[in-house]
């Protein structure tokens, strides 16, 4: 039977920013933010969610798992689509509410619509105007989401 991994009760504000004991900060869902960027490039690739379990579960098989909110359970990224993520690092920041994975990705890329990244429009605004436009930064598909899914994103 595997270790159960645990997480360091929450101690004081010095205790958070300046000690060494991991102590995640969950949200009143339950949840909190993952940012995955490519550990080469330091492209951000995702943004996703993880509980205690996904992280728990990110940690042991050092690959990304993250909890779906949309479908409510847990979600090995790559599961389906064979583009796993590989944990290369995990960094918190400091008062440890939101957590950053450099991952080596595999595969064609990790956006469900198929590209490389989930970061593939920039918003531009022309406060002239008074508009904001969203304009592609990363025009082509790295694969096909029909026949990685078998459907449309």
């Amino acid at each position: 039977m595997d270790p159960v991994i645990h997480f360091a009760p929450r101690g004081n504000k010095e205790d958070l920013e300046l000690g060494t004991s991991f102590s995640p900060k969950f949200d009143s869902d339950g949840l909190i933010p993952a940012l995955a960027m490519d550990a080469t490039t330091r492209e951000p690739l995702m943004l996703a969610y993880m509980n205690e379990e996904s992280l728990r579960l990110t940690l042991k098989f050092g690959e990304a798992v993250y909890w779906s909110r949309s479908r409510k359970e847990i979600w090995h990224k790559g599961a389906t689509s064979g583009h796993v993520q590989k944990i290369v690092e995990i960094r918190t920041d400091c008062d440890q509410d939101a957590l950053i994975l450099l991952v080596e990705q595999i595969g064609a890329g990790a956006c469900h619509t198929g590209r490389n990244s989930c970061f593939y429009r920039s918003v531009v605004a022309d406060p002239a105007a008074g508009t904001v436009v969203l304009v592609p930064n990363e025009t082509k598909q790295t694969f096909d989401p029909a026949a990685v899914y078998g459907k449309k994103p």
